[in-house]
This record gives C-alpha cells, structure tokens and sequence, in this order.
C-alpha cells in the first residue's frame, strides 16, 4: 500500500527514488561529456537528474463564465478603437495567469526539494514543458527537469538555484562572474475586439496593415516581459537570459456581441535571473627572476651577501 501523500515536501515515489539514487552512489543526468567537462572546470559536480511536475485544472470562470473577455462596451455598434484587455492590467485573464503561476511554481518547488535532498546546490539545463494533461482536455502539466549540481568546498547556498543553461553556458556564466538564481516563466493574455476599423483594415484589397492586430501583439509581449521583470528581483537578481519566448493568436467569438470575433494573443518568455559575486582579490605574486649569465649571478650573489652583514 502507498504512503499517503499531503503534499508538502517530496512525493514518496520521488523520495523512494531519491534515496535510491543517495544509497547507490552513483548518480544519472542527460549531460553531455562536453558539459559535464565544463562542469567540472569550474568547481560543480552533478549528483543526479532531478524533476517536479504539477497537474492543474484549468476551469472556466471569470466573468461570462470565460477568461477571455474583450471588455467592450461597444461591441456590436460601435465605430471607435476597442481596447486591449490585458492580463496584467487586471482583465479576467489574470484569473488564468494567476493559476499556471501556481502551476510552474510547485513543479520548481517539487524539482529544488529532489535537489537538496541529493545534496545539490543547483539545477543545471532545466527544461520547463507545459502541455495538456492526457485525455483530460482542461488540465496542464508543467513539468520541469534537469541535473543538479554542487559545487567543491564547504560553503553552501541557502536556496538552490534552478536555470535553464547548459553545462557550458553555466560554466561561461560562473567564469564570467556571474551566478545563475531562479528559472522564470513569463505570460501575458491580450484580447481584443474586431472593431469596425480592424475590419475595415482587414478586408482591404491594398496592402494595409491591421493596426488592431499590431497593437493586440505587442501589448502581449510587452505585458509578458513585464511579468518576468516583476519575478526577478525576489531572489536578489540582476538581469535576465532569456531561453525562449512564443506566441500563439487565434479567434475567439465576442461574449458581448455573438455574430463579432474577438483575437486573442498569449505571450509566454522563458528566462534566468542571474547576479553578480565577487570573489576576494588575491594579492599580486612577486615575479622571481633569475640571472642565466654566470658573471651576473656572482655580481647578484656578492650583493645579497653583502646586504646580510
């Protein structure tokens, strides 16, 4: 019979496995011989693959019964400029950002716990996925996995540290004086409604560009990057590398006007925090130099003599 799970601290499959991997003395990762060599050049040493996952179930709510709602008033009659409602300006797509924040956070949460139970101080080459839960159309799984690492000497970080770098790009950083803190997802919802100038725009026989949709778009994007900036400095971050961003765009029909579409774009970035150390500086080493003509060695032999009496 399995251990009932509470959810705090690992699940008992994963702590089974964990302590599997810490009885056995051998540890397993999905690095290559380049990187594990880097790895090594820098003063870490991998100590297993670790990984956390989360399944979530994404309801319909918010007003209308629907996360995506173009909030305007004027649907279906009116002639002026829809607005953008923005995600991180408070729309009831917020509710759906709130949610898969949620989400990733306790796949990173469960992920850092397998790291510091194996002795780890980070997580190197995390790959963060999310993607619908099987057979079950209105769950996600965010599923994060990696190897993590711990570096020579005795001095340990208080938190693990978790990016999505692989073992050069790590080793690169480190030797740059840089340190990876916190792997980041940012996401942005935007939804906007066909107003009578997009569809004026889009259905032109010249080349024209659908303001609107440029709008819709580069709101998302901006609001994304927002998201992630806003996450940054909770650990003590300095900047971002970014992995990776997406956008996907597709055709909703209007709650407030049936026979109107509304777009709606979702903007999603992947990134590291990083922070800067500094190491203590060593004093400069004195450059001993010694003679090779034999004449001048005496001369300097008799010198250093004669300084003595």
């Amino acid at each position: 019979m399995s251990e009932e799970w509470t959810g705090a601290g690992l699940p008992p499959v994963a702590a089974a496995r964990i302590a599997e991997i810490r009885g056995s003395g051998t540890w397993s990762s999905a690095l290559s011989t380049g990187e594990f060599a880097a790895l090594r050049a820098v003063g870490f040493e991998p100590v297993g693959q670790v990984m956390g996952s989360a399944v979530y179930r994404v309801a319909r709510s918010g007003r209308y019964w629907g996360y995506h709602d173009c909030q305007y008033t004027n649907a279906g009659f009116g002639y002026g400029h829809a607005p953008i409602a923005l995600s991180g300006n408070g729309a009831p797509s917020a509710a759906l950002i709130e949610v898969l924040d949620r989400a990733r956070h306790s796949a990173l949460d469960r992920m850092t716990a397998e790291c510091s139970a194996l002795g780890g101080d980070g997580v190197v080459a995390a790959q963060l996925t999310v993607a619908p839960f099987a057979a079950q159309p209105h769950c996600l799984e965010f599923k994060v996995i990696g190897t993590a690492v711990r570096a020579a000497g005795q001095v340990r970080a208080p938190q693990p540290f978790t990016c999505h770098l692989d073992g050069q790009g790590f080793a690169k950083l480190v030797t740059a004086g840089w340190v990876p803190v916190e792997l980041l997802y940012g996401m942005s919802i935007g939804v906007r409604h066909d107003d009578y100038i997009t569809r004026s725009q889009r259905r032109s026989w010249n080349n024209a560009e659908v303001s609107g949709w440029s709008d819709l778009v580069q709101a998302v994007r901006s609001d994304a990057r927002a998201h992630l900036r806003a996450q940054s400095g909770r650990r003590g971050g300095d900047g971002v590398i970014l992995s990776a961003g997406g956008l996907r765009v597709w055709g909703e029909s209007c709650f407030r006007s049936n026979d109107q579409e509304d777009h709606v774009a979702e903007a999603t970035l992947l990134g590291t925090t990083v922070a800067r150390f500094t190491a203590r500086e060593q004093q400069p080493r004195t450059l001993t130099v010694m003679p090779l003509d034999p004449e001048r060695r005496r001369r300097t032999a008799r010198r250093s003599a004669t300084d003595l009496r």
